[in-house]
């Protein structure tokens, strides 16, 4: 029998909803948060109640019985590593949201409003995938520097999702294959994923990797500790949008949207082809430094996400990769069915549910 699942995605000025019977979508809705009326807001947790009382209300304009649920699903955000999976909603997971053990995103209140839903209605609250999956192998810990450890902070809950797809069109498990993972949009993550697990991946929300549509990258790192120390006046906070938010195709030419940099090179603009090779340059040569971490043997290359959406990138980076194995196109991302997807794999018997354990999790990675 189909279980219905009600899956919440909070974002920076968005709340996504969307109701599920089994893998089909019954309703899905936007509610807008205009950034005026969160900014009354000291911290991202005080606006719980807000999103929670127009959660509510959307669902009664829309006459959604929440009583007929099987389950809620929230968006997770930023905990402590964990390995990838379905997890119960518990109370070690609120209170490290509450104390933003690893950062304050608008993802922090998945958990909070997907459980007060499912104890009103008497059911599970789970989260699955969230941005801190952590399954690196202990070699891809090491930056270079004892004082740095590199961390897994990516686009779990995409790149696994469409992992899970390929697989299936395959007619293989997930937890057989050696697949490379790249999530291309406003921040780029590349994923060496090995039976089942990511063992290597750039730390996408802090800018490591190739350049993105705003973000950095990896920088020489001499020019850049002087850069810093040039602008110290300027504050953490700014100079950290020279890395995110300003970096990338908005740092080269102004705009993060890569259609208008297609336009600009149809129009002529030298200068936008070659920044528009550059990016594909740099996707490429990770995407390589991924086939070695898996030694070869590659049993695809899935490229997802917003950049997928274009031809052209996408013709023009298989040029650099399609020797590495099978190249597989999964444009854009969607988050609430792959929120759906997980909570139906542990009601159906198909995964197991996973327990969050706070700071000791780190232990068992």
């Amino acid at each position: 029998m189909s279980k219905r699942v009600l899956a919440i995605n909070p974002g920076s000025t968005s709340t996504k909803i969307a109701l599920f019977e089994g893998q089909d979508c019954l309703f899905e809705e936007i509610i807008d948060h205009p950034t005026e009326a969160l900014l009354k807001y000291p911290k991202i947790m005080d606006q719980l109640a807000a999103r929670s009382q127009l959660l509510k209300q959307i669902l009664v304009d829309r006459h959604i019985n929440i009583q007929q649920l099987d389950a809620v699903v929230g968006r997770g955000g930023l905990l402590y590593p964990m390995s990838g999976g379905t997890y119960l909603v518990n109370q070690q997971m609120k209170e490290d949201l509450i104390e933003e053990v690893s950062g304050a995103h608008a993802s922090n209140l998945g958990a909070f409003m997907a459980a007060e839903v499912a104890e009103e209605v008497g059911v599970t609250a789970y989260i699955v995938d969230p941005v801190v999956v952590d399954e690196l192998q202990s070699v891809a810990r090491f930056s270079g520097n004892h004082l740095f450890e590199r961390r897994s902070i990516f686009h779990a809950l995409n790149q696994k999702a469409v992992a899970r797809k390929i697989a299936t069109q395959l007619n293989r498990d997930y937890k057989e294959l050696r697949l490379i993972v790249a999530h291309l949009g406003g921040g780029i993550s590349i994923g060496a994923h090995r039976n089942g697990r990511v063992i290597d991946v750039n730390n996408a929300l802090d800018g490591e990797g190739p350049f993105s549509p705003e973000r950095s990258g990896n920088l020489p790192m001499a020019d850049f500790l002087s850069f810093i120390l040039d602008n110290q006046e300027r504050g953490k906070s700014d100079l950290l949008k020279e890395v995110v938010g300003r970096g990338g195709l908005v740092s080269y030419l102004g705009t993060n949207d890569l259609r208008k940099v297609e336009a600009m090179i149809d129009q002529g603009d030298s200068q936008a082809e070659v920044v528009f090779q550059a990016l594909v340059y740099q996707v490429a040569k990770f995407i390589g430094e991924q086939a070695a971490v898996l030694k070869g043997r590659v049993d695809g290359i899935l490229l997802t996400g917003g950049l997928v959406f274009s031809q052209r990138f996408v013709e023009e980076l298989s040029q650099y990769i399609d020797w590495i194995g099978p190249v597989f196109v999964e444009p854009g991302e969607d988050e609430m069915k792959a929120l759906n997807q997980g909570v139906q794999r542990v009601l159906s018997g198909a995964e197991k549910v996973k327990i969050y354990l706070g700071r000791t999790d780190r232990l068992c990675l």
